[in-house]
């Protein structure tokens, strides 16, 4: 009996671990090619066709403009960086974030060997030779980072469905199931010309 229940849990913790490994967690971005009922088609920015399924519950949200005159000494941010060869640490991508949203640094895939980091601003942005510089506490540790003129920055606002229209720029936090299949997480969508970076 002792046997039987080992090789139970045994199999118990093998299929939990094919699960999440079948949980994956997918960025998707591009242009909608068409909204159908609960489908969304995407054109990648690689080229590809995708399709994502969007849950009842999924959030929609929309882009807006937001620049370094909105930044202000304790506010949380997302800020895509990338390492230059002289060791500088650079923006690629500034935005806010919600206060709830957990510090830290991560690789992330918006460009080869870019890294995400959610931190707080200490102090306010100061300018540098070639842009501002913005101190990030992660928590663990601070990160300096230099934002160039013209780095793209935007903010998340509320939508809806009707905002996810053919030609509109896209990005979308999802997870691969089985049959590699991809159900949104989260949505966001250009408007006006402003577009998501993330």
């Amino acid at each position: 009996m002792r046997r039987a229940t080992l090789i139970a849990a045994i199999t118990a913790v093998a299929l939990a671990g094919t699960a999440i490994a079948q949980q994956q967690n997918v960025n998707v971005r591009g242009t909608i090619a068409a909204l159908d009922g609960n489908k969304l088609s995407v054109k990648t920015k690689a080229g590809s066709d995708v399709t994502v399924e969007l849950p009842e519950s999924v959030n929609v949200a929309t882009t807006a403009k937001f620049s370094l005159a909105d930044v202000k000494p304790g506010m949380v941010l997302g800020v895509t960086t990338v390492k230059r060869p002289d060791g500088s640490i650079v923006a690629i991508d500034v935005r806010p974030v919600p206060p709830t949203a957990p510090l830290g640094l991560s690789s992330y895939d918006l460009q080869p060997g870019s890294t995400m980091t959610n931190a707080t601003l200490e102090g306010a942005a100061a300018e540098a030779p070639s842009g501002h510089e913005l101190t990030l506490n992660y928590k663990s540790g601070t990160v300096k980072v230099l934002v160039p003129p013209d780095t793209p920055m935007s903010r998340a606002v509320p939508g809806s469905r009707a905002d996810l229209k053919p030609g509109e720029t896209v990005y979308v936090a999802a997870r691969k199931g089985d049959g590699d299949t991809l159900t949104a997480v989260r949505v966001q969508v250009s408007k006006d010309g402003v577009k998501p970076t993330q």
